[in-house]
Order: structure tokens, then sequence, then C-alpha cells
């Protein structure tokens, strides 16, 4: 049985994880509606800067995610405002193409800048530090920063939406496009916001990616389709059910690879499409209104 106890708490901590690559998908879906095919690509872009900023100034994984935040904010803000509002609009297809394209883009692109290899963020002792909980079962200081960083970003975005203008005017346009922008709300400066909000989130995600694996230029897919799944589990709209949807899939994966190491990633797949079976909407379903 403590086996199963230890994959059940790996697997909630491993939730963590994929809720914070969740979230920002999340986020940019529940505003303007935009399905970002290069969100995991943008993830990988983060950990590289983190890893840039470590290395060149010498400081610890935390203080170099802690610089390069406000720098990837602008960075998502511009993005938006130069590029992706242009193909936004009543036709899914061309955000789809445009997202499409800059996901090739950006993994041509690192390939280029830091070739095939994998690395790594490295943190000192605090990698391979754990926290004892009695019967033979520890937990990694990583993997609960992991967890706890994830509910607080939950909580921060559930704030932000709920109790500050700004997310009244991202409630708005997700709600009504055409009355918002009758009400006087920037709807392309909204949008911008909305994305470079959703970088600040990307790039709390990328330093737990970066310290909690090796990463390279050509896992982003990977990532998006993690996020993907956790944000359809939690169901549309709700930052707490894109919590449980990543931990839903983290327990998924691990209890999978406690039966068979090569069912791990198979078994958050099929839970992942349980969950569409049962409930199509996802587990917590919530306009955001």
């Amino acid at each position: 049985m403590t086996g199963w106890l230890d994959a059940l708490i790996q697997g909630v901590l491993l939730g963590g994880l994929y809720a914070l690559f969740a979230a920002g998908l999340s986020l940019i879906f529940g505003v303007m509606r935009l399905v970002n095919l290069a969100h995991g690509d943008f993830i990988v872009v983060a950990a590289y800067i983190i890893l840039l900023v470590a290395s060149r100034l010498g400081l610890d994984p935390f203080a170099a995610a802690l610089m390069a935040l406000p720098i990837l904010f602008i960075v998502g803000y511009a993005l938006q405002r130069v590029l992706l509002n242009r193909a936004l609009g009543r036709d899914l297809l061309p955000p789809l193409l445009v997202t499409f394209g800059l996901s090739i883009i950006i993994q041509n692109g690192l390939l280029q800048l830091f070739s095939a290899d994998s690395v790594r963020l490295r943190s000192g002792a605090i990698e391979t530090a754990s926290i004892a909980l009695g019967g033979g079962i520890a937990v990694g200081v990583v993997p609960l920063l992991t967890l706890l960083s994830a509910i607080a970003v939950i909580v921060f975005l559930n704030f932000v939406f709920y109790r500050t203008a700004i997310g009244q005017a991202f409630r708005a346009t997700s709600d009504d496009l055409e009355i918002a922008q009758l009400m006087g709300i920037d709807v392309s400066r909204i949008f911008a916001i909305a994305m470079g909000l959703a970088f600040a989130v990307i790039t709390i995600a990328a330093l737990y990616l970066g310290l909690r694996a090796n990463f390279d230029p050509t896992i982003g897919p990977a990532r998006l389709l993690y996020a993907f799944e956790a944000v359809i589990i939690g169901g549309l709209g709700s930052f707490w059910g894109t919590l449980a949807g990543g931990i839903v899939l983290g327990v998924a994966q691990t209890i999978g690879a406690r039966i068979n190491p090569e069912w791990q990633i198979l078994s958050g797949h099929l839970a992942f499409l349980i969950v569409l079976v049962i409930r199509p909407r996802g587990l917590f379903p919530r306009a955001l209104d």
C-alpha cells in the first residue's frame, strides 16, 4: 500500500506542473477564444531565457525567472498587439495557422541557437532536497514548490478575473466582444494584457519545467498536449478546474507507471478519454462571467 500511496502523492505533485502548463492556455482561451498551438513552445522559449539570464549573470534560476518575468510579459503583450490581434476574428482558422507557424519557427530557431542537446536549470542542493512523510514516503522540495506555485497562480488569476477592473474587462470581452467594444473597451489592449499575463504564468511554468527535467527545442508540442488535456479535463473557463485537470492527469500517469512503467504516458491519455466520454464539458465547466 505504501507504493500506491507514494504514487498517488507523486501524481498530485506532478499535476501541479501540468496545471502550470495549462493555466496560461486556459487564460488565453477564456478571454479571446484563441487555441494557441505555440503555447508549449513559448514555455520552452521562456526556459531558455531563464537559462541565459542565470548563466550570464550568475544567478539562481529562481532569481533569473524573477528577472525574466517582466521581460516575457512585454514579449507576450507585443506579440498579441502586433501579430495575433490581426489574426483574430470570427474565423477560427487564421489564429490556428498563425500559432502553428510560430511553433515551427520557434522550434527551428531554438535548434539553430542552442542545438538539439538537452539542458537543465541548476539550482544546487534544492534539486535533490526532500521532506520525509514517514512510512518510507518522501516528497521532493521542488515538486512541492511546483504544486504550491500552481495553487498560488490559480488564486492570483481568480483574483484578477473576479476582483479587479481589468478582470471585468476580460470577462466582458469573453462574454460579448461587440458589446464590449460599444461600451468603450479597447479590445486590442485587453487581449494584449491577457497574453502578457499568460506569458508571466508561462515563465513560472518554464522555471519548474527546467528544474524538474531536461528540455530541448523540440519538446514544446508535448507540453502543449499535457496543457490541453488538463484544460479539457478540468473544464473550459475554470481555473480551479484546470488545477484539478492537471492533478487527474498527473495521478493517472503515476498510477499507470506503478502498474507498468511503459504505461505512464498512455494512462494519462486514457484518463483524458474517459473524462471526455463521461463528462464531455470537463469536470468543472464554468463560464468566465
